[in-house]
């Protein structure tokens, strides 16, 4: 019998999971995914080779089926099919722990009861995260379950980071930025030195550019600084989010054009960035796709943002040793990555064309001062390992 931990990022349309066996640093044994929730659920999984797994789900799953019936079906089709394993613990992606929570933590009533006040600071991913959390907590109780957030990575920034120039009081009370993407960056951080040896404690920016993006100044592997703020909200135009914006312009939508509160989250968490912009999509390979000069402007808009965030955080660093691209759009789009790289070509940066089309791990030319990796990113591996060593010190 082999104890296993489950990983779960859990998404408004999507559930990603995972599989790992109980011990540090170890490869999963299942990756997959269970996209359309809400609307027609499709499982699917891998093995650690790569091979696909015939999920052998029931047929009739309800197309409207929640968090709590698809995970149910998830550990059904994990006891049945995997009768050899025993599942240990739960970890999960939780995107806002808030100034209370700066490593990962046991789940239990009251720590629940706290990240459900931090809803309204990640609208988008905080109510799904938790919804699997009490899926788990119905269907095995006993279960122990880690969450692992988003923003513990950026709690090493100096306080000088943290602050809005905002009245003191409600600085003191947790109105300050926050940052989040930190199990990516996390990740990252870990495998710095693999590809940078001495230059990894140096200074780094990571760029996490995918339908949620930001980036992240690095110093010692730790963060120094970061595009996000209070909420997911902030810094890079993102796939459907607007990205860091003049509060007048708020103000300027409930004063004159009479929005409300729910109407104004909804422009600027689902209808702007790479899809307001557009008119088109947020999916960034569709715009690569389309001739619409529309698509294109959006393209060059987010990559101006991008760059010129990333020269501001180098003030932050006091200069530059390597960029990381990373996340889908990071990863994959040559284009984007070029774009954003010309616009910083004053900071010693240049790309080697074929490495950068080619997606290789290192795109920068020998004529380069600035080193630039392409890295894949690990989330879940980040949270299995941050489960095994939480739940061993119970």
């Amino acid at each position: 019998m082999t104890d296993v931990v489950l990983v779960l990022n859990a998404g408004s349309s999507s559930i990603k999971f995972a599989v790992y066996p109980r011990g540090a640093n170890t490869a999963p044994l299942i990756r997959g995914k269970v996209a359309g929730v809400g609307r027609d659920p499709v499982f699917s999984a891998i093995r650690a080779d790569g091979a696909a797994i015939d999920m052998d789900m029931p047929k009739n799953i309800d197309a409207a089926a929640d968090h709590q019936e698809l995970i149910s079906l998830l550990l059904d089709w994990l006891a049945q099919h995997r009768a050899d394993r025993r599942l240990v613990a739960v970890g999960h992606r939780v995107v806002h722990g808030g100034r209370d929570f700066s490593k990962p933590v046991v789940v239990d009533d009251a720590v629940l009861s706290q990240l459900e006040r931090l809803i309204p600071l990640a609208p988008l991913h905080q109510p799904h995260n938790l919804a699997a959390i009490r899926a788990i907590s119905r269907l095995q109780p006993a279960l122990p379950q880690v969450a692992c957030f988003d923003t513990s990575f950026h709690r090493t920034q100096d306080p000088l980071a943290q602050l809005f120039a905002l009245p003191r009081d409600l600085s003191d009370e947790g109105v300050i930025r926050y940052g989040f993407h930190g199990l990516s960056y996390e990740y990252i951080a870990g495998i710095l030195p693999d590809h940078l040896g001495e230059r990894a404690e140096g200074r780094v920016i990571v760029a996490h550019l995918g339908n949620g993006a930001s980036i992240c100044a690095m110093k010692n592997r730790q963060s120094v600084a970061t595009s996000m703020g209070f909420t997911a909200l902030d810094g890079l135009m993102m796939g459907r989010r607007c990205g860091a914006l003049d509060a007048g312009v708020v103000l300027y939508l409930m004063q004159s054009k009479g929005l409300n509160a729910t109407e104004i989250e909804t422009l600027l968490y689902r209808r702007s960035g790479l899809l307001g912009v557009s008119g088109i999509s947020n999916n960034m390979w569709d715009l690569e796709q389309s001739n619409d000069p529309r698509a294109r402007e959006a393209i060059e808009l987010f990559c101006f943002r991008a760059a010129s965030v990333l020269g501001g955080l180098v003030t932050a660093l006091g200069g530059l040793d390597a960029i990381v691209f990373t996340a889908g759009i990071g990863e994959n789009s040559a284009q984007v990555r070029r774009l954003i790289c010309d616009r910083i070509a004053y900071l010693g940066v240049d790309l080697d064309p074929s490495c950068n089309d080619g997606n290789s791990l290192c795109i920068s030319s020998a004529q380069s001062s600035v080193d630039v990796l392409v890295l894949p990113t690990d989330e879940e591996t980040v949270i299995a390992n941050a489960t095994n060593e939480t739940v061993a010190l119970r």
